[in-house]
């Protein structure tokens, strides 16, 4: 009898993993002989459940990785010389915590921007406020603010994301106030957030891609200094699936 107004109050206090937990536990037999202090746990875990799962999904939305990746799914078996026990070190999220960066390197179809993507869904789970960017596409939107007038608001999106995600960065080299605009970034995150950067260029030519080598130093020195770096070697990934349907087909 007391079930449904019970209910009724849960819902309309917003709890609604309590709500959803009282309804399952009632009909299951071996919650009867719990005590009040067991019950009441049971059903706090379910609101704790759910507001995590929440918390996830507005990060997840708000944060727009590109890819539906996770870590518990990273291929540690196909030879690209990514280093097991340090990704299984950053997957922990710690690093971003410390306001340090990761810098992700190798040539085209290694998975550098799943990987990347892996760690931003990671950190979305233990509830850090994630940003993706291609490079590219980063560069078409603050040219945009520049004339529209949002530039500092867009500046400050970008800025209060506690992990910024930098993919596809290069090979092109850096144009007009795109130097500007990234040294305006990365000294907005220094000592305050974390930077993914994935590219195909090896870090020692990023001065030569920035171009202005006053503001290369600046932003260099402030995003190299205390990154961890996982460099990637070998033939493509998507080269090496693609084999074996090639071959069925001969």
């Amino acid at each position: 009898m007391l079930a449904h107004p019970t209910l009724d109050l849960l819902n309309a206090l917003g709890l609604y993993g309590l709500a959803k937990g009282f309804k399952e536990l009632e009909h299951k037999a071996e919650a009867r002989g719990l005590d009040h202090a067991e019950w009441l746990g049971l059903l706090l875990e379910y609101e704790l459940t759910l507001r995590r799962q929440k918390r996830f999904e507005t990060r997840s939305r708000a944060a727009r990785l590109r890819h539906p990746a996770s870590v518990e799914d990273v291929d540690y078996q196909s030879p690209r010389g990514l280093d097991r026990a340090l990704f299984l070190k950053l997957a922990a999220c710690d690093w971003i915590a410390e306001r340090r960066n990761l810098l992700i390197t190798g040539a085209s179809g290694l998975g550098k921007s799943w990987l990347a993507c892996a760690i931003g869904q990671k950190a979305c789970r233990q509830d850090i406020s994630v940003l993706y960017y291609r490079v590219p596409r980063l560069f078409t939107d603050l040219a945009v603010a520049h004339g529209d007038g949002s530039y500092g608001r867009l500046l400050r999106k970008i800025a209060r994301a506690r992990l910024l995600i930098l993919d596809d960065w290069g090979p092109e080299a850096l144009v007009g106030d795109q130097a500007r605009d990234l040294l305006e970034i990365v000294e907005d995150r220094y000592d305050a957030g974390s930077l993914v950067i994935t590219s195909q260029v090896p870090v020692d030519r990023w001065h030569e891609m920035i171009g202005i080598p006053t503001i290369a130093d600046a932003i260099l020195d402030r995003v190299i200094h205390n990154a961890y770096r996982l460099e990637l070697s070998g033939d493509s990934l998507r080269k090496r699936r693609s084999a074996p349907a090639k071959l069925e087909q001969a």
